[in-house]
């Protein structure tokens, strides 16, 4: 029997990271035509004054294009998954007023949770499963693969949180994704 594989749904964030790629693209134009500029002028523009100016505006002026959060397409994930009745498990849930230094462990334990939503969905073929299994490849992509590194003493491991159920645990959830982009 020949299985036909269905077309995946695209990524929340698919849409952010293009058009990501395309602000980076027109950046890259941008640069581009200013070395040819400096290229061509470097040396009229050290004699001008107008020159110096613009070398130093070039040279100086820190990007005002405002710092895009890793987690950005996560949380966009998130709030597809968060009203979902398919999904019906405790997780552990860490608190989300932890110490700073304990940050990097609560996002760890966050992800390594959603493989157990994304084993259930897959055992119960949930509807959000592609968006949970977004959550999880992004995750781990912006964790850069430290899933399973330790955790400090001081920090809690996942399983000392307490067990809540699904929609408590997104809120969490989303509660430190937030703390982790407003820093």
């Amino acid at each position: 029997m020949r299985r036909v594989s269905r077309p995946t749904r695209n990524s929340a964030g698919a849409l952010s990271r293009l058009e990501s790629q395309k602000t980076h693209l027109k950046s890259i134009c941008l640069q581009y035509q200013l070395y040819l500029l400096l290229t061509r002028h470097f040396f009229w523009l050290l004699k001008n004054e107008m020159g110096l100016i613009i070398l130093f505006l070039c040279a100086y002026v820190p990007k005002t294009a405002a710092g895009h959060c890793k987690w950005a397409e996560v949380m966009k994930d998130l709030e597809q998954i968060k009203t979902s009745k398919d999904i019906d498990v405790s997780l552990y849930t860490a608190n989300t007023d932890e110490d700073i230094e304990c940050q990097e462990p609560v996002i760890r334990c966050f992800f390594l949770e959603m493989k157990v939503i994304l084993q259930e969905c897959l055992i119960k073929n949930c509807s959000k499963t592609q968006d949970v299994l977004n959550i999880w490849k992004n995750g781990n992509a912006s964790l850069e693969n430290k899933l399973n590194s330790t955790t400090p003493a001081k920090c809690k491991e996942c399983e000392e949180y307490e067990e809540k159920n699904f929609t408590e645990f997104i809120q969490s959830f989303v509660k430190v994704i937030q703390k982790e982009c407003k820093q």
